[in-house]
């Protein structure tokens, strides 16, 4: 869907904060510590959660005691949020954090049932930095698995908590994890009538959120670029809707393209030299590439029909987007050229959103199906199509880079003609249609798009 058409304005002050401090690490793996066997099935995972206990991080003096406790908190949220892992207890835990030693006491993390033990230490060698060690254990082969140490500015500390908990959850499952990553979002305040539209960004856990711009223009669509600090987006800027590029370190925006009429649903391409986007002509609209270095612009389509959301394979060779050519908007896959369309969608209803996983096997959309919404998966044919969540509406779905979860915004109806109690959240869920989850945002949100890992 299409769904919510709106636009932006200029830059709040600050937005240069959003450059990241470089964080340096070294890892070393311990010879001969049998980490392929420490690999557990994802699917297992989800039916069992993996019993990890993760102690505070001793703390090298007072001072970094907080980031210490911090740390932990963010490992244990991100690892417990994924569903996929259960932080045990502190209470329970025998040996006390403080005395763990070069290697723990096996036997008092085994007596509590853990499978994996994480522990660590924080110092502040310099004023303003920060040094983080830590180590995951594997108990029962009394095993340790990775060891590694990051420095950087102290304010990163979450950061580096995030990079911790991927590192974690790469060693156990076998696939990358999705923690350091952020989140671009429209933020949404005021009255349904009257909605206020701003995008804003956050970590992927909800923490961090800042506001990029100040709402006297509405925005939709942010999209990351795939390597650099940089967003796509639709703004309705001197109510003239188009897309635009906006720089998250500098805080400079620019128009992409010199296109007489409105300019939508931008997505960059896998290497980033190129955005796809819809370009409206009379009553249809046409897919549309435009080459960044030349700003040339080919169309992959005409604008017979409405031909929008485009979103390409991630090997770059395809494009899946949503046309009404048939008579009702429908899912369909062409040639990164424009060449071979075929229809994917075959279901009762309409299809919107179609957006393709980084994994290249799924492409997730949003389904209509009389007065019900549902976020669904199908494979890139079409077939074996899944509803994972269904609502009043769902829209916007997104992926995380390892193609695990799916953000998407739910909203709810308004309980009274004025509007009031209307709400739009944003959510995640995992591709089994498992641990749907609630992400928290400051106001409403809506139109979430989820950036690559952070490097």
């Amino acid at each position: 869907m299409q769904g919510c058409l709106f636009g932006r304005r200029g830059l709040l002050a600050g937005s240069a904060a959003l450059l990241m401090a470089p964080v340096v690490a070294m890892a070393q793996t311990s010879p001969g510590s049998g980490a392929e066997s420490a690999v557990i099935d994802v699917n297992r995972a989800q039916a069992e959660p993996i019993p990890i206990a993760i102690p505070f991080f001793n703390a090298a003096s007072d001072k970094a005691a907080d980031l210490a406790k911090g740390i932990a908190g963010v490992i244990s949220n991100d690892l417990s949020g994924s569903g996929l892992f259960r932080p045990i207890d502190p209470s329970s835990f025998v040996q006390d954090a403080a005395n763990i030693g070069t290697v723990p006491k096996w036997q008092d993390w085994k007596v509590i049932g853990a499978r994996a033990l994480v522990t660590g230490k924080v110092d502040q060698p310099t004023a303003g930095n920060v040094r983080v060690e830590f180590r995951l254990w594997d108990v029962l082969p009394e095993q340790q698995l990775q060891g590694t140490a990051y420095t950087t500015a102290a304010s990163n500390w979450r950061r580096v908590g995030h990079m911790i908990a991927d590192v974690i959850y790469e060693r156990l499952l076998g696939e990358k994890g999705y923690f350091d990553t952020r989140i671009a979002y429209v933020s949404e305040t005021g009255p349904r009538s009257a909605r206020i539209r701003r995008l804003a960004i956050m970590d992927q856990d909800g923490a961090n959120s800042t506001f990029l711009t100040d709402g006297e223009w509405t925005v939709l669509e942010p999209r990351f670029h795939p390597t650099k600090n940089e967003l796509a987006f639709l703004s309705y800027a001197g109510n003239h809707p188009r897309v635009y590029l906006f720089d998250l370190g500098s805080g400079r925006e620019s128009l992409l393209g010199n296109f007489p009429g409105m300019t939508f649903a931008p997505r960059f391409g896998p290497q980033g030299e190129k955005v796809i986007l819809s370009e409206a002509q009379g009553s249809g609209s046409a897919i549309v590439v435009v080459t960044l270095g030349s700003m040339s612009a080919v169309r992959l389509t005409d604008a017979s029909a409405i031909n929008t959301s485009p979103c390409y394979s991630p090997d770059g060779s395809q494009v899946t987007f949503n046309s009404d050519r048939d008579g009702s908007p429908q899912l369909y896959v062409m040639n990164a050229d424009g060449s071979n369309p075929k229809r994917i969608s075959y279901g009762q209803g309409r299809y919107f959103s179609p957006v393709w996983s980084p994994r290249g096997d799924l492409i997730a959309f949003i389904r209509q199906n009389g007065g019900s919404f549902g976020l669904g998966v199908m494979n890139t044919d079409g077939t074996a199509e899944r509803i994972l969540s269904e609502g009043f509406t769902v829209d916007s779905p997104t992926f995380c880079p390892n193609g695990r979860i799916i953000m998407f915004c739910r909203t709810t109806p308004a309980t009274n003609a004025t509007g009031a109690g209307h709400t739009s959240r944003l959510v995640s869920i995992d591709i089994t249609g498992f641990n749907e989850r609630m992400v928290e945002t400051p106001t409403d949100g809506s139109d979430p798009a989820w950036s690559p890992l952070l490097s």
